[in-house]
């Protein structure tokens, strides 16, 4: 009687086992989580959050120049002083609009060549604004480069990035330079030295930009691409804040 309860016993011992390991199998197998994948995720939220943070700046910057714009004499057309720096800030505030647009279709394939494109196309319009004031209405002429160097004049890497980046970079320096040399000795009152003051502020903002890649790699595209947008934003807020000046 004994030998035949611990027979059922053990029975049921291995019936309950065996249907354990079965539910156990049955079990679907997590997969180990992709770290690498985690990090692009997080790298997306990240970029999404500072995208709208940008997009809420940009909202009230154009509410803020739509205000002041408007307290603005009447009579103070493009023809005058007055007239053409709030053109010229209307200009900058779209511009700057776009520029957060276009942030957002930056990858790490296309940001050298829309960074670089964006500076160039930046610096043509200022240089050309410095012209317009300085009484020479010309630049000094660049020193001429006998081979590629850096802004320290060392010779550039012959990698490829940091090969176009170090010309790329002494180039830009070359111009900024010059124009600092013709700003410092233009003078200005009134309407047209706040003209003058924010001419000075957008060859600052474009000369930081600069500087930034110097020790740049290609793995900072982003947080490149989203300093230089972000330097134009302050760059136009602080031009739309000057608009005041023009209520007297």
């Amino acid at each position: 009687m004994y030998r035949k309860r611990l027979t059922a016993i053990s029975a049921l011992a291995i019936a309950v086992a065996v249907s354990a390991c079965g539910r156990d199998s049955a079990q679907p197998v997590s997969p180990a989580a992709d770290p690498s994948a985690d990090r692009a995720a997080q790298a997306e939220r990240r970029r999404e959050q500072e995208l709208s943070t940008l997009d809420d700046r940009v909202a009230a910057i154009e509410r803020s120049y739509e205000e002041k714009a408007a307290a603005i004499p009447q009579g103070t057309g493009g023809k005058t002083a007055s007239g053409r720096l709030r053109d010229d800030v209307k200009g900058d505030v779209a511009d700057v609009k776009e520029a957060v647009k276009d942030l957002r279709t930056t990858t790490a394939g296309n940001w050298w060549n829309r960074y670089e494109d964006a500076l160039k196309r930046a610096a043509d319009e200022v240089e050309s604004d410095v012209k317009a004031i300085s009484p020479t209405k010309r630049l000094p002429a660049p020193k001429e480069e006998t081979r590629p160097a850096d802004a320290s004049g060392q010779t550039v890497s012959t990698a490829p990035f940091t090969s176009q980046r170090d010309k790329f970079v002494s180039e830009m320096r070359t111009r900024f330079d010059a124009m600092n040399k013709v700003l410092d000795n233009v003078k200005a009152t009134g309407p047209r030295k706040t003209a003058l003051e924010d001419l000075r502020a957008r060859v600052k903002t474009l000369a930081d930009d600069v500087d930034r890649l110097r020790s740049a790699s290609a793995d900072d595209w982003w947080d490149l691409s989203k300093a230089r947008v972000s330097d134009d934003v302050d760059r136009v807020e602080r031009s739309v804040a000057r608009l005041d000046a023009l209520k007297h």
